[in-house]
């Protein structure tokens, strides 16, 4: 049975209503924050997406991060989006929801191309073809693009700006990283496929967001990416705020720009690459500016609704969810369809 859904109809309503999303996995719980019957402070935001968004004891499966989803404030886009890690810290961006919160506010707003305002800048967004039956699909565009090490609050010991296909030997003097802010600070490198599959993605991970190490003292997103063929890469991420996540829209989206500078052979500049990833796949496509400019990446994959759950304000603030209302979208099923197909 197909359902339509009307999600958060604009109105103050005493319980809260979430909406559990997730783009190739990377999961969410979403929160339009002009449904609340009160404004919540800043404390209060981050003390119910580290409640919510807990694997172990949080509201169901828990989740990645909440996206929270509000008015821009000011002319231009038609909504706001902030993402608030499963820590309780903020992230620049996110290009998994934000494919997942442009498709909330097409709905709202029965429109199918816009910008949504995020922390560093306004950003186009579009549905799309869906990449497979009753597979909503959307495109993000991810920007601003930097390689400098004041973007990326990167110290190395070296006087270069920028880190390029460069060993960092207090970390791994065999492997060669990339360093890029989209705007999230992501460090990259390739590997084989052994190396993949290690946790050795994980030590790196969880030393360099520990709050303490000297070269990124703020966190870093750690990807490790295998090209798999022409215009076809791996991509799998240490989430800063999260930590091992079935995909993250900006690592992929800063994998495959980096793809196209290393690998140029076989990762092709303004052409679409398919990028694999532990929860399925995205398409995403490179506009690297050879002659100047701004670069950018266009990112294309699925907004998938998979729930809608309902509960007091007050119990999630407190950590109960014993009365909690869940109603299941179905749309998850046709998503796993799509996966179980990639490997046919």
């Amino acid at each position: 049975m197909k359902i339509t859904w009307y999600f958060f109809a604009k109105m103050r309503v005493k319980q809260m209503k979430l909406l559990k999303v997730h783009g190739s996995g990377n999961d969410f719980y979403m929160l339009d924050a002009q449904t609340l019957e009160r404004q919540l402070t800043e404390t209060e935001i981050r003390q119910l997406a580290v409640n919510i968004c807990d694997r172990k004891n949080g509201l169901l499966d828990g989740a990645d991060g909440l996206l929270w989803v509000d008015r821009a404030d000011h002319v231009g886009p038609i909504g706001r989006m902030r993402v608030i890690n499963a820590d309780g810290s903020e992230a620049s961006m996110c290009g998994n929801g934000l494919r997942c919160v442009a498709r909330y506010l097409a709905q709202q707003n029965q429109t199918q191309s816009f910008a949504v305002q995020t922390m560093e800048a306004d950003l186009p967004v579009a549905k799309m073809p869906n990449l497979a039956p009753d597979v909503a699909t959307y495109q993000a565009h991810i920007a601003p693009v930097s390689f400098k090490a004041a973007d990326l609050k990167m110290h190395v010991n070296h006087e270069a700006e920028t880190l390029v296909d460069q060993a960092i030997d207090e970390l791994d003097s065999d492997l060669k990283f990339t360093a890029v802010a989209v705007p999230n600070p992501h460090l990259i490198a390739f590997v084989d496929q052994a190396t993949l599959e290690s946790d050795q993605l994980g030590e790196l991970g969880r030393y360099l967001n520990d709050g303490q190490n000297p070269i990124f003292p703020d966190g870093v997103n750690v990807s490790f990416v295998r090209v798999l063929g022409k215009n076809e890469i791996f991509v799998r991420t240490f989430e800063r705020g999260v930590g091992y996540t079935d995909a993250c829209g900006t690592a992929m989206s800063a994998s495959s720009l980096v793809s196209v500078l290393l690998h140029a052979d076989q990762v092709t500049n303004n052409t679409e690459i398919t990028v694999k990833n532990p929860g399925g796949m995205v398409k995403t496509k490179v506009h690297h500016q050879v002659a100047g400019g701004e670069d950018y990446i266009d990112l294309i994959g699925n907004a998938t609704f998979v729930r809608t759950v309902e509960l007091s304000l007050a119990d999630a603030l407190e950590h109960q969810f014993e009365n909690t209302v869940v109603v299941e979208t179905g749309e998850q099923t046709a998503y796993e369809a799509f996966v179980q197909s990639l490997t046919k």
